[in-house]
């Protein structure tokens, strides 16, 4: 799977699809963001729905880094997601 690496308020996130896909199909993808820099690890998740393309890489490989930060602003954690196993 393809990945990005983004910063935002002096962090670094490592982007990718998450592995679950939902009822939506193409209509509606999940992002995966890791923290890895600074310590201690986090990962967070967020949906969006792609504008152009319509497969997961592609999606992600057209989002600007600045979308990418809004979509992290917005992300809810890992213990509030399924796809991350609801894990803290």
């Amino acid at each position: 799977m393809p990945r990005r690496i983004v910063t935002a308020k002096g962090e670094r996130w490592e982007v990718s699809p998450a592995g679950r896909i939902t009822q939506y199909g193409k209509d509606e993808f999940a992002l995966r963001f890791r923290r890895i820099e600074p310590p201690p690890p986090e990962e967070r998740l967020t949906r969006y729905a792609p504008r152009r393309a319509k497969d997961r890489e592609t999606s992600l490989a057209e989002l600007t880094d600045r979308e990418l930060t809004n979509l992290l602003l917005v992300s809810q954690p890992s213990w509030t997601t399924p796809e991350l196993g609801y894990r803290r």
